[in-house]
């Protein structure tokens, strides 16, 4: 247990580290946010699956929109720790916050192209992951204020790593009727031409209590905390937005293989 007090602590400071750097001339805002979404896996051969999840993200808690966001993809399991990705998301943005992310205060589309690769393993009771993600974003964006839609979609990269542990808070493993506690870390830095005017991107922080029902079904809730800059200036100064809240999960994981 003092080795995962040791990792937990190392996760969370690393955070609060970058935070600080960050502090000088920066522009920051606040926003209450609630993300609700469904994540499913359908296993249709030994190795391969399909992934779907919407993720409903709202502002203030759940009033209003701040985000719409379907993926799906095509899983290949290479080994019980070793699980591969490709896929397709659509992503809406609306115009939330005190200051929007479009330039215009207008709501914009995003297309995106992403390979992921995530690595688990065991130690005593806890689960590690490590998900990497590779993204090619084509972004809506607006050439003038007379357009009504997006004419542009330029190519944004960016590169997503996400450190997630898992701990049953009875027994030694998380099995069927078993609360558990997770704490996951993500942060994404974006590259290439079209960087704008910083290479970090965002951050978040997730603390969760999550049930698993059985081997299908289970569910997540609890504390949400996305630092997100802005890919703009404003009058020489970062923009940061420090959005707090709720995050609920629910997760199926179904396998067709063998019907």
């Amino acid at each position: 247990m003092k080795s995962i007090a040791i990792t937990i602590l190392i996760f969370f400071l690393g955070s609060a580290a970058h935070s600080a750097k960050a502090q000088n001339n920066r522009l920051n805002t606040y926003g209450d946010i609630g993300w609700y979404n469904y994540f499913g896996t359908f296993k249709i051969t030994k190795n391969i699956g399909i992934h779907t999840e919407y993720q409903w993200r709202r502002d203030n808690v759940i009033t209003d929109w701040q985000q719409g966001l379907f993926r799906t993809g095509i899983n290949y399991q290479f080994n019980p720790r070793v699980l591969f990705r490709v896929g397709y998301a659509w992503i809406e943005t609306y115009a939330y916050g005190d200051i929007p992310l479009n330039g215009m205060g207008r709501d914009f589309t995003e297309h995106r192209i992403f390979q992921m690769a995530q690595l688990s393993h065991k130690e005593g009771r806890v689960d590690f992951s490590h998900r990497f993600m590779l993204e090619q974003r084509f972004v809506g964006r607006y050439s003038s204020p007379d357009m009504a839609n997006e004419d542009e979609y330029p190519l944004l990269n960016r590169v997503r790593y996400m450190f997630r542990l898992q701990i049953p808070l009875k027994g030694n493993q998380i099995a069927d009727k078993t609360p558990y506690l997770a704490c996951y870390d993500e942060i994404f830095v974006g590259f290439g031409k079209n960087v704008n005017a910083n290479i970090f991107d965002q951050n978040r922080i997730g603390i969760l209590l999550g049930y698993r029902f059985n081997k299908n079904v289970r569910i997540e809730a609890g504390y949400l905390n996305q630092i997100l800059q802005f890919g703009r200036q404003i009058e020489g100064r970062n923009v940061f937005q420090n959005n707090n809240g709720l995050i609920v999960n629910a997760l199926f994981n179904l396998d067709l293989s063998d019907r």
